[in-house]
């Protein structure tokens, strides 16, 4: 590998961070919107937005510009293809932050309600995916991004079981079913957010194994219902 090559690899690898620790703050602070009623906060993610997408953009032509002059193979081409794919994960990861703002700056406009379920532990459990699999990017550490992908069941159940106490709550009290249809949005872009950090976690297995692994889960969870059922 020639030293311009490397360097610009390493410049690659720094960036993807830059990008990753950008969003990781954007979630953080969506979250604070929603928990403590913060408009400002919420106003953080919506001004930071524009910050993401500009990398997001540069980081992928840095990309296309290194394979069109280098043309690399083996590693280094895994690895930048790994980067462009997480460089668009992240991005709509941000995307999603800026729609949990949206949805804290509609609440903080209306009467104070406590969701009827268990949004802060979501909260913190998808925070802990992203950042685990970054820093399974990080170490590029196979082992680390597998735990990432476990983790993901466990986040959609609490999706579906937010949905089911919304609903339930919405009979029950439809004066109240605007507010908590913006906490069921806020509860399914949680969930999406693992889903993307679960695609990094996949990518990171990728990039250090050469294994794909996306579908995988889901085929095996298909099978095992399968057998349930037979």
């Amino acid at each position: 590998m020639s030293l311009r090559l490397e360097r610009e690899i390493e410049r690659l690898k720094y960036k993807i961070l830059e990008v990753g620790a950008l969003v990781e703050q954007a979630i953080r602070y969506a979250v604070i919107s929603i928990d403590d009623g913060d408009a400002e906060a919420a106003k953080k993610v919506l001004t930071g937005d524009t910050r993401i997408d500009e990398m997001e953009v540069l980081l992928e032509e840095e990309c296309l510009k290194i394979l069109s002059l280098h043309q690399p193979v083996s590693d280094h081409l895994r690895l930048i293809i790994a980067v462009m794919k997480i460089n668009e994960g992240l991005e709509r990861m941000g995307d999603l932050a800026v729609n949990i703002a949206e949805r804290a700056l509609y609440l903080t406009t209306k009467a104070t309600m406590t969701p009827p379920f268990n949004l802060s532990k979501m909260e913190s459990s998808v925070q802990a995916m992203v950042k685990r699999s970054l820093d399974a990017l990080v170490h590029q550490d196979e082992a680390f991004a597998r735990r990432v992908i476990q983790q993901d069941d466990e986040i959609d159940e609490m999706n579906r079981q937010n949905y089911a106490a919304a609903i339930k709550e919405m009979k029950e009290n439809p004066d109240k079913a605007a507010r908590l249809m913006h906490y069921v949005s806020v509860s399914s872009q949680l969930e999406r957010i693992s889903d993307l950090a679960t695609n990094i976690a996949e990518d990171v297995i990728y990039l250090v194994t050469g294994e794909i692994v996306r579908h995988k889960a889901k085929e095996a969870a298909e099978s095992a219902a399968d057998e349930m059922y037979s």
